[in-house]
């Protein structure tokens, strides 16, 4: 008998990150002395999000292209700008305001200025090349190569000493972004572990997010959750405009711009990272790890949704355009 559950976690928006994820808080919450009890192997999937993570990066550095075309630099570059000066903005002004610990009462209890630069930083890579293969052409999927040095905490560290909070030491900085280099030199010089390596990626993505689930506690899950909710409402607005103009104005549809308006499920690993290089986010970061995966649900749904509406209104999908210009090309003939 075969159980379809693969299928069921693709189904769901972030399945592969926020089920496990998920999972980890209800063993860890009910039944909290399980990774004690088992050691080993077992206790140390509870516990083991770092050096999982590490791996990922160098897997995923790997699976990045360095011989980007000019229009893939144009585009990716562009679209990558747009979303960190959005996160230097956004962590400047509630930095401001809230400094690194997270709101302790009130509906806005556990937001921090951690959560909301995490949230806006990196894009959602697989729905963004996924959007693309429908409404756009190869070359706006592959400006992707050059978004994913979103991913990882390095740049969320950056932002957060930009927004003058408490910085990082340059080593912490630098190991922080090393894995992920590391990964992109073995791809570019050889092909075969770039294949071998990026086939991991996705793999490790329950791992990693099962272990940081067992560090969370459920009693602030449904709040945070809510709280999610409105930050993943915003960063599509507030990070959608923006990139849509910035999309216009280098020649696109503005397709590329909402297709990339979104949070991605590699997003709520960085708090548990940014704490363990700096324990000032401590108490930010297990609040700050639900509202980005609640967030990352919102936006996989959101995204789709308005891509399509603007593919619609403002561009067509590559199948059309496709067929068009095959038919103009018959008619030259």
């Amino acid at each position: 008998m075969q159980i379809p559950i693969k299928r069921t976690l693709d189904r769901i928006p972030g399945g592969m990150m926020i089920v496990p994820l998920l999972l980890g808080a209800i063993i860890t919450s009910f039944f909290p002395a399980t990774p004690k009890f088992f050691g080993s192997f077992t206790g140390a999937l509870f516990t083991g999000a770092l050096p999982i993570l590490a791996v990922f990066y160098v897997c995923m550095g790997a699976s990045i292209n360095l011989k980007a075309t000019p229009y893939i630099l144009k585009k990716g570059g562009s679209l990558f700008a747009v979303k960190i000066s959005l996160g230097i903005a956004l962590g400047i002004i509630f930095g401001h305001f809230l400094g690194e610990a997270p709101i302790s009462g009130g509906m806005f209890a556990g937001l921090s200025t951690l959560a909301i630069v995490a949230a806006m930083n990196d894009t959602n890579g697989g729905l963004y090349m996924a959007l693309m293969g429908q409404y756009g052409k190869p070359e706006d999927v592959g400006a992707y190569s050059v978004m994913s040095v979103e991913s990882g905490p390095f740049l969320t560290m950056v932002t957060l000493g930009v927004a003058g909070l408490s910085a990082f030491p340059w080593p912490t900085l630098v190991g922080s972004i090393l894995p992920l280099v590391f990964g992109m030199l073995l791809g570019h010089f050889d092909r075969e572990m770039r294949d071998f390596l990026s086939k991991a990626v996705p793999v490790m993505l329950p791992f990693f997010a099962f272990a940081l689930g067992a560090g969370l506690d459920l009693n602030k899950v449904w709040q945070a959750g809510l709280l999610g909710l409105g930050i993943g409402v915003a960063v599509v607005v507030v990070s959608g405009i923006p990139l849509f103009l910035v999309d216009r104005l280098t020649g696109g549809t503005g397709v590329a711009g909402v297709a990339a308006a979104s949070t991605a499920g590699n997003a709520a690993t960085v708090p548990a990272i940014i704490a363990a290089a700096n324990p000032v986010y401590t108490d930010a970061a297990k609040s700050a790890t639900i509202t980005v995966a609640a967030c990352v649900v919102v936006t996989s749904i959101l995204v789709p949704l308005l891509t399509a509406w603007v593919a619609k209104h403002k561009g067509a999908p590559a199948e059309t355009r496709d067929a068009e210009a095959a038919g103009t090309a018959a008619r030259q003939g």
